[in-house]
C-alpha cells in the first residue's frame, strides 16, 4: 500500500509500571504484547514513532486521583498544569517509560494539541498578570520543556509536535521562543475539501521561524463525526488528494497519513474501481444517540425555568446513568470514564452548585 511508518499514540494502553501503573487501562498492552506489535512493525518496514500526549489530552493520567492536583483547571482533566514541576514530571517519566521499549527511534512525538483551558487556571491568571506574559508564550514555555528534556536526554531523537497550538502564535514570538530549533511540527487537517493555499502559507510561516522540516498529518479513518462507524474512504481519499496538492506546491516531509499517486492506485486496484467515491454511514448505536438528544434536550428545559430544578436535576440524573451503561455496550469502561469526566460531570456538578444555592436560600426565608 506504500505505507513506511506507523504512528502509535498508546495514552493508557502502554504497559506502564510502578509508579506510573495507575495510567495502565485493564486493557492496555503488556509488554510481551507491545514487543510482538514492534517486532512486526519492523517485519513490515513500518518505522515506528511513539507519541506520548504531554499536555492536551490528558485525560488518561489527569482524571486519577494521584494526579488531579496536576490539572491547569480543577474541573476538567484534560490540560497539564504548565507551572508545577510535578506536571513536567510525570511528562518525563512517561517519556522515559515508552522510550525504554523501543529501540532506534528517530522520531518521538509529544503532542501538545488541543490544550483546552490554558491559561485559565488560578496559576496561569495570576501568571498571566505579569507584564510581558501572554498564553501563547505559556504555551511555548511548555512545549520548549518537553521537547527540550528529550532533545537532551535522546540525542539522536528529533522530537514532533502537532501545530495546532503554534498557527495563531505570531513569527516573532515562535522564533524568539527557541521552539523552532527543538522539535518538528505536524500539521494536521482530515477535511475533505482542505485549503492547499492556506496550507502553503501556513509551511512557509514556520520555516521562516527556524523550523527545520514540516510533516503532514492526514487521517485513513475517523474525523467524520461522532456517530460515525463505517470508514468514509472517499472523504480521506479527497484529503490525501488535497494534501498531494500541497506536497507539490513546497517540499515537506510526509509520515502519518502519507499519500501518494502509487498509493491512490493500490487502493482503487484492490476494491477494484476507480475514481473512489462512498456514501455516508451513520452509526448504528441509536440508543446512545437519542440519549445524547435527551440529555441536551433536558439541559434546554432546566434553562428554561428554575422551578422544575430539582426535579430535572433528578431525571437528569437518571439519563446519564443510561447514558453511561448505553455507552459501555460499545467503549472499554475506562474510556467511558474519561468522557463522562470532560463531557458530564462538569455540567452536572455546576446543576447541583445551583440546586445547593436554592436550597440555601429557601431556608434563609424561613
Amino acid at each position: 500500500m506504500g505505507a513506511t511508518g506507523l504512528l502509535l499514540e498508546y495514552e493508557d494502553a502502554f504497559p506502564y509500571a510502578a509508579p506510573l501503573e495507575a495510567l495502565r487501562a485493564p486493557h492496555a498492552y503488556s509488554r510481551p504484547e507491545l514487543k510482538e506489535l514492534l517486532d512486526r512493525a519492523a517485519a513490515l518496514g513500518l518505522e515506528v514513532v511513539p507519541l506520548v500526549q504531554s499536555f492536551g489530552h490528558m485525560e488518561f493520567a489527569l482524571k486519577h486521583k494521584e494526579f488531579a492536583h496536576l490539572r491547569e483547571v480543577k474541573m476538567f482533566p484534560n490540560a497539564l498544569n504548565p507551572h508545577k514541576e510535578e506536571a513536567r514530571a510525570l511528562v518525563r517519566a512517561m517519556i522515559d517509560r515508552v522510550m525504554e521499549l523501543h529501540g532506534d527511534l528517530r522520531w518521538f512525538h509529544i503532542g501538545c494539541d488541543e490544550v483546552y483551558y490554558l491559561g485559565e487556571g488560578e496559576e496561569s491568571k495570576q501568571w498571566l498578570q505579569q507584564e510581558g506574559n501572554t498564553p501563547e508564550k505559556l504555551c511555548l514555555f511548555h512545549i520548549k520543556a518537553v521537547a527540550s528534556y528529550v532533545a537532551s536526554s535522546y540525542p539522536t531523537v528529533t522530537p514532533i509536535m502537532w501545530d495546532d497550538m503554534l498557527r495563531g502564535i505570531s513569527e516573532e514570538t515562535l522564533a524568539e521562543s527557541g521552539v523552532p530549533q527543538l522539535v518538528q511540527p505536524m500539521i494536521w487537517d482530515y477535511a475533505a475539501d482542505l485549503d492547499v493555499e492556506s496550507k502553503v502559507l501556513l509551511i512557509e510561516k514556520y520555516r521562516r521561524c527556524g523550523f527545520s522540516k514540516v510533516w503532514f498529518a492526514s487521517a485513513f479513518k475517523g474525523a467524520t463525526g461522532v456517530n460515525q462507524s463505517l470508514t468514509l474512504i472517499g472523504h480521506h481519499l479527497k484529503n490525501h488528494l488535497q494534501w498531494l496538492k500541497v506536497a507539490s506546491s513546497i517540499p515537506a516531509d510526509v509520515l502519518q497519513g502519507g499519500y501518494s499517486e502509487k498509493v491512490k492506485e493500490n487502493v482503487e486496484k484492490l476494491l477494484g474501481m476507480s475514481n473512489l467515491e462512498f456514501d455516508t454511514f451513520m452509526s448504528p448505536f441509536k440508543s446512545l444517540s437519542s440519549l445524547e438528544a435527551e440529555l441536551t434536550c433536558k439541559c434546554d428545559r432546566f434553562l428554561l425555568s428554575s422551578l422544575i430544578l430539582v426535579s430535572l436535576l433528578s431525571k437528569w440524573n437518571a439519563v446519564v446513568q443510561d447514558l453511561q451503561a448505553a455507552m459501555e455496550q460499545v467503549f472499554h469502561k475506562c474510556t467511558v470514564e474519561e468522557w463522562m469526566e470532560e463531557n458530564v460531570y462538569p455540567s452536572l456538578e455546576k446543576l447541583q452548585q445551583v440546586v445547593d444555592d436554592l436550597d440555601k436560600a429557601i431556608k434563609a426565608q424561613n
